[in-house]
């Protein structure tokens, strides 16, 4: 499984969170957690179905609640998404 492209999309979001003003608590901590999911499941390279869909539904959750409040951050939770569903995580 290549997961350069997710790791870097993550250090992107990393990135852009640090610098985007008013993000709220709640919302960084949706993400922190779901960036540790990821990464435990990474670690394990599973293709456990349910494991991934779940991280797919909540990527596209967080997406959506980031679009409404930070829509500079959207894209690249986005762009999360699609390269999760692409790997089939």
């Amino acid at each position: 499984m290549n997961t350069n492209s997710l790791k870097q999309t993550l250090t992107r979001l990393h990135a852009n969170l640090e610098t985007a003003e008013n993000v709220d608590p709640e919302l960084k901590e949706i993400l922190r957690v779901l960036d540790n999911d990821i990464h435990k499941l990474l670690e394990k390279d599973t293709t456990d179905t349910t494991i991934t869909d779940e991280l797919i539904d909540r990527s596209q959750a967080i997406s959506a609640q980031f679009a409404a409040r930070h829509p500079q951050l959207e894209p690249i939770l986005r762009e999360l998404g699609q390269i999760l569903n692409r790997m089939g995580i």
